[in-house]
């Protein structure tokens, strides 16, 4: 499996930890920057990691920012891409049964190390469920089929 990683300069340390911690599971990981604690636009990772996603590259994004909110909010405006900010491992699974979302994100200054690889293990070994949550999904893919012409 292949994973895309990124995170703004609020989210680099839990991003060392996690690529870490992927490796470690025997992942393959790209990291998409930043490789420091200088401050940097989130959007800018965001969007690399994204439009990654989206083509394919990468079975799954993770993106850590201060509190994951704006990083995700950046990366949901790419077509195709759904992204999951979880603090816990129940809305994980649930992102990925329910949601199949496939951007991960976080908040270094929400989630501790543990809790945060955690979360990646759960969102990484959950798998979606079609059925019903299908016709949900292809809702959203309207909505956004909508609003970007």
């Amino acid at each position: 499996m292949k994973i895309a990683l990124g995170a703004d300069h609020g989210g680099f340390e839990l991003k060392e930890e996690i690529h870490t911690y992927i490796k470690s599971c025997g992942y393959e990981v790209k990291d998409f920057g930043t490789y420091s604690t200088a401050s940097c636009d989130y959007a800018d990772i965001a969007i690399e990691v994204a439009e990654a996603v989206a083509r394919k590259e990468f079975e799954f994004g993770i993106l850590i920012c201060g509190t994951g909110i704006g990083i995700g909010i950046a990366a949901n405006k790419v077509p195709g891409i759904r992204a999951a900010l979880c603090s816990d491992t129940f809305s994980a699974h649930a992102s990925r049964e329910h949601n199949d979302a496939n951007i991960l994100t976080m908040g270094q200054r929400v989630v501790g190390a543990g809790l945060a690889s955690d979360i990646v293990k759960t969102f990484l070994n959950s798998t979606f469920e079609g059925d019903r949550h299908t016709r949900r999904i292809d809702k959203i893919t309207a909505i956004e089929a909508k609003y970007n012409k």
